[in-house]
């Protein structure tokens, strides 16, 4: 395919294709649309399923319909501008970096890839043709999680010494997260959100990091890791712990102490109903509720005004290089059974509580052959 040098949208709206049909992508990214209107529109779905392209297409009245084999044609055909890449972890990639060599702006899930060199191909393709490269971190536009991050910003809490975290749940046997090939494993899939977590609470990123790993005799945990530990030393000698697993109660939350106080955050990585944070400064408790929202629109505006602007976008693609990167050296630690130091690319820009977008709940939505083999 020949590269296409892309040059800034200058009004409008952009149009986007979702790749990959998945729970994710019905529950939460096609009903986003609708309250990112202001700059966004579903424009094209591409899937290996026929009856999801029939049912959701009809459902969201979209006719440019694709498999996956006819990918490059939906990159060419003039019909979008931008795709957002809700595929297994392996296949990012590929479908990013065919996108942005066509021309075509490139919205990913997380984590963006499963290797550094894939990160780093997937950068080298956006900046060559002059696209913009987002990882969609939905929590640097959620208000409980940046008002966190502003907290623990202000002094408060004192000096900041500690973030814990515990992101735990069951997955079905079968499921993607479980398949080495399509890069599954907790570190992968949810480990990820502590690591980010930390590193925008600490707004730094850390020097060395440790893992053990936990794989126990389930079935559904032949190939990947089912449970890891984890610590990572920050500069200023500042830890971060988490414990995330495929094979527990749902828990999601994570606690920052500093020297005079700390906070809580209680369904802290959750894209569904409300989040709880609890401060307890002076021995005393305060605890604030943060009603449900959309968390995926706030991605596609932000996106949208980044191509529409000619502004490069906040989380890039260096923000989920540096997880990976993370993730890579968690696994090498575990292996070797000792820590391993980190070289992490410098990062400037931190999200913040200037980032926080409000939006409604999406409408519940039936999924689709959501346990079919096609994606």
């Amino acid at each position: 395919m020949n590269r296409k040098r892309v040059t800034a949208k200058k009004s409008g709206t952009v149009r986007y294709a979702v790749v990959g049909l998945g729970h994710i992508a019905q529950t939460a990214v096609l009903p986003a649309f609708a309250h990112a209107a202001h700059n966004s529109r579903l424009a094209a779905l591409v899937s290996n399923d026929p009856i999801k392209l029939k049912q959701l297409g009809k459902q969201y009245d979209v006719s440019h319909q694709y498999s996956y084999r006819q990918y490059d044609q939906c990159l060419e055909e003039g019909e979008i501008d931008a795709v957002y890449i809700a595929l297994p972890n392996s296949l990012h990639c590929d479908f990013a970096v065919r996108a942005a060599q066509a021309g075509i702006h490139v919205l990913c899930e997380k984590p963006m890839a499963v290797t550094e060199q894939e990160c780093r191909r997937m950068i080298s393709a956006a900046e060559y043709t002059g696209v913009k490269l987002m990882v969609a971190y939905r929590l640097h536009f959620e208000a409980a999680n940046m008002s966190t991050v502003k907290l623990a910003q202000s002094g408060r809490l004192g000096g900041l010494r500690l973030f814990d975290s515990l992101f735990t749940m069951q997955v079905r046997p079968g499921d993607i997260r479980v398949q080495a090939k399509l890069g599954g494993g907790s570190l992968y899939d949810i480990g990820v959100y502590c690591i980010n977590a930390a590193r925008y609470i600490f707004q730094a990123n850390p020097i060395e990091a440790s893992a053990s790993i936990v794989r126990g005799t389930d079935a559904r945990f032949r190939e990947v890791d089912e449970m890891a530990a984890v610590w990572l030393r920050f500069p200023d000698d500042r830890l971060a712990t988490f414990i995330c697993s495929f094979g527990a109660a749902d828990v999601s939350t994570y606690e920052v102490i500093g020297t005079k106080g700390r906070v809580r955050l209680n369904s802290a990585f959750e894209y569904v109903g409300e989040l709880e944070q609890q401060v307890v400064l002076n021995g005393k408790t305060q605890s604030r509720a943060y009603k449900a929202g959309d968390q995926f629109a706030p991605e596609l505006l932000h996106f949208s005004d980044g191509i529409l602007r000619n502004t490069q976008p906040e989380p890039s693609g260096w923000e989920g290089l540096i997880d990976v990167s993370i993730v890579q050296a968690l696994y090498r630690s575990a292996q070797i059974g000792r820590p391993v130091p980190l070289s992490l690319p410098d990062k400037k820009k931190w999200p913040s509580a200037d980032q926080i977008v409000r939006r409604p709940p999406v409408t519940k939505t039936k999924v689709i052959n959501v346990q079919s083999p096609f994606l």
